[in-house]
């Protein structure tokens, strides 16, 4: 018999409330991982249990230089194109942000030492803009365990993935410009930026972090570098578009 804090346990009543568009009321203890390494566990359970593989990655930090840099796999029957509608009762109280999001132009196989940060940022192929639809499985969140937000996906929910187009060294990934709508409302708090500072340097711990766990990151994945909208909570069914300039234009509706 399987101990509750076995990911199997927990990740099942993720997926569940997932399927359902529910959110789960009650946290025991046992529901929390004991570590991140037991977070990252959860999140890999929960992939299998969903049947899915790994679409991508999602990578944040709280801190524009040597903070603490967390990330969540992203689920690939959760990523959709540009264009896409979602089901806004899928996502419970579904929270909208504006991302840059970068696909790399190699593979990185594990090995027993770590990749630098030069070596991932040479390996930039491609950037677009997404979309992350954020929605926790959890009704008390943000008032969780951040160990089990972490096993949560970091709340993610979707990810609307716009046209890649070549990476270019010299865009102002710092302070771009933007703009972001949601039923036809402004949704852009002030002066767009990304609380990592330049998303660039997250790439590297997505590589390591991956790559560590025994999986290989390929051209095809998709890692996208936290919100330079901050988090928008949506009222109900809408039209987000988007566009960071310089990149093409992005859109999904909720309905």
């Amino acid at each position: 018999m399987n101990h509750p804090s076995h990911p199997a346990n927990v990740a099942q009543l993720i997926v569940d409330a997932m399927v359902a568009g529910q959110k789960l009321t009650e946290i025991v203890p046992a529901y929390v991982p004991a570590d991140a390494a037991s977070a990252y566990a959860l999140q890999r359970e929960i992939l299998r249990l969903r049947d899915t593989t790994v679409g991508g990655w999602k990578v944040g930090s709280k801190s524009t230089s040597g903070g603490p840099i967390n990330g969540a796999l992203l689920p690939e029957d959760g990523l959709f194109a540009s264009g896409s509608q979602v089901e806004y009762a899928d996502y419970p109280s579904p929270i909208l942000e504006l991302e840059i999001a970068f696909r790399l132009n190699r593979a990185f196989t594990p090995r027993d030492e770590p990749y630098s940060d030069q070596e991932v940022r040479a390996s930039i192929g491609h950037m677009g803009t997404t979309i992350e639809v954020v929605s926790s499985r959890f009704a008390a969140w943000p008032k969780i365990e951040p160990l089990l937000a972490l096993g949560d996906l970091l709340n993610h929910g979707a990810l609307i993935v716009g046209e890649f187009v070549p990476y270019d060294e010299n865009f102002p990934f710092i302070e771009p410009a933007l703009s972001f709508t949601y039923a036809g409302e402004d949704i852009v708090p002030g002066d767009g930026a990304n609380p990592a500072g330049d998303p660039r340097r997250l790439l590297a711990w997505v590589v390591n972090h991956h790559t560590q766990n025994g999986q290989s990151v390929t051209p095809d994945l998709v890692i996208t570098t936290g919100s330079y909208t901050g988090m928008y909570l949506t009222k109900g069914p809408g039209l987000a578009q988007g566009e960071i300039r310089g990149l093409p234009p992005i859109e999904m509706e909720m309905i």
